[in-house]
């Protein structure tokens, strides 16, 4: 049995310290915190989708596929119609942007919505319980 300073270190890191518990209730979301969330949630959402959409766009040119499908679409309609004058670039971004718009509103209204539907349902079922620990 040895009773060097690295046993009483050891034996002391392994007692744990007391862990103290906290256990709170959310029983409202402010209605403008949650649209300014909801707001820059969706903005973030709107640049992904359309620098995602420029980028599988290129892929897809560079790669070829788009040149095969366009190929596959004159031979079943007809040579004088061709896919790419409706596949453009300037067509697949302003697209994508305008995609993009519309899902920062919806989303923008859908998180004000969802606080407005919490709100009321906090007053019925008494909110959502969370505890914390420090450990």
């Amino acid at each position: 049995m040895s009773n060097t300073v690295a046993d009483k270190l050891a034996s002391k890191t392994r007692k744990k310290a007391p862990s103290k518990q906290v256990r709170l209730k959310l029983v409202y979301i402010d209605f403008w915190s949650a649209v300014k969330f909801s707001f820059l949630v969706s903005i973030c959402l709107a640049v992904v989708s359309v620098v995602a959409t420029v980028l599988i766009y290129t892929v897809l040119l560079q790669t070829g596929v788009l040149g095969k499908v366009d190929e596959l679409f004159m031979d079943i309609v007809g040579e004088e119609n061709s896919l790419m004058n409706f596949l453009g670039f300037p067509q697949v971004l302003g697209f994508a942007v305008v995609v993009a718009i519309l899902n920062t509103i919806v989303g923008t209204a859908l998180g004000a919505i969802g606080s407005l539907v919490y709100n009321l349902l906090v007053r019925v079922l008494g909110g959502f319980q969370l505890g914390f620990t420090s450990n």
